[in-house]
């Protein structure tokens, strides 16, 4: 039997409203330091965010495994053969065609540096939409992150805290690439690899492409954990920093040299309302579900699903450097560091 026309015609006109409503750009997320993808906690929460969002997610593994993420220069690590290589891989290899329109970005901690290098160094790949930072060191810290208490972890902590600014260091061990310690900015500005350049804080160096692809951003999510003690200053997540040759006070975001001339377009950003400062409470990391339904989940562009909010609000704690796995915790810690 037949359909009449008009009945194709809404046919039509429903099925392609429906494709409109539900489609969503994908979204990948950047684990942090000493972290895998394959953790209990990263995983789960990559794969709630898909489910509370309806958005395809994928968990981008940072160099080959845990111990990468410390003992690889950053800008190697967010550009030739690794992140940018990746989402190439993700286009090619699975197909995902709507990925070449665009895609979201979700770091945690270290992980946004990655994020943010893929986003102003690397040229060729698809676009990204929003950025959603969670405890990211955009403005640097000025505190060794902790490693472990294994014997590689010995020598990282020992070498890190003594010769922070050398080339030996800077060439193995991915944190000194944003350790930025306010009583050696001399030293923070000639010998640090990463952070100086990032933020385009090198006066004969400012590269006017980072600020283009910075600004092109649609949201830039910025969460700050009010209980952080990994960062310092927790501030840093919001790009909140100390002034240069002192500890104190913490200078809002608002109030330092990277937002005041505008050297990645922050201020740009935030001018036409398009940079959203959370707090949230919790330590490093750990964030409630419900929070990431209200803060995370709007920016991934998917048709959310709420089929799971009526779960009991929890945390995940991963096994990491920081974490451990703790039942019955009203909060979840998502990864180490």
């Amino acid at each position: 039997m037949a359909f009449p026309s008009s009945t194709i015609a809404s046919i039509s006109i429903l099925v392609f409203m429906t494709f409109q409503l539900s489609y969503s750009i994908p979204f990948i997320v950047l684990h942090g330091i000493g972290d895998q993808c394959s953790n209990r906690g990263v995983k789960q929460f990559t794969e709630l965010l898909s489910n509370y969002s309806g958005a395809e997610g994928y968990c981008l593994e940072v160099g080959d495994g845990t111990w990468d993420s410390w003992f690889m220069p950053l800008e190697e690590q967010a550009c030739a053969k690794t992140v940018c290589d990746k989402v190439i891989i993700i286009i090619q290899v699975m197909e995902m065609n709507e990925l070449k329109q665009g895609y979201n970005i979700v770091g945690l901690s270290q992980g946004n540096l990655i994020g943010r290098g893929v986003l102003e160094f690397c040229s060729g790949g698809p676009p990204v939409k929003n950025f959603i930072s969670l405890g990211g060191p955009h403005a640097g810290t000025a505190s060794v992150p902790l490693c472990g208490s294994g014997v590689l972890c010995i020598i990282a902590d020992r070498l890190l805290k003594s010769e922070i600014y050398t080339d030996y260091v800077q060439d193995h061990l991915a944190p000194s690439g944003y350790l930025k310690l306010p009583n050696a900015i001399p030293n923070y500005l000639e010998k640090c690899r990463f952070l100086p350049k990032l933020n385009n804080e090198l006066p004969d160096e400012r590269n006017s492409t980072y600020k283009e692809r910075f600004i092109n951003l649609q949201n830039l999510v910025l969460i700050m954990f009010e209980h952080d003690t990994v960062l310092i200053p927790k501030e840093t997540a919001w790009f909140g920093y100390y002034p240069d040759g002192a500890f104190k006070p913490i200078l809002p975001t608002q109030q330092t040299p990277l937002y005041i001339e505008d050297w990645i377009g922050l201020k740009t950003l935030d001018e036409a309302g398009r940079v959203k400062y959370i707090s949230v409470p919790g330590n490093h990391l750990g964030i409630s579900r419900s929070d990431m339904q209200k803060y995370v989940v709007p920016y991934l562009d998917g048709n959310a699903s709420r089929k799971n909010s009526a779960e009991k609000d929890s945390k995940i704690r991963v096994h990491g450097v920081h974490g451990r796995v703790v039942q019955g915790n009203k909060r979840e810690q998502i990864a180490s560091t």
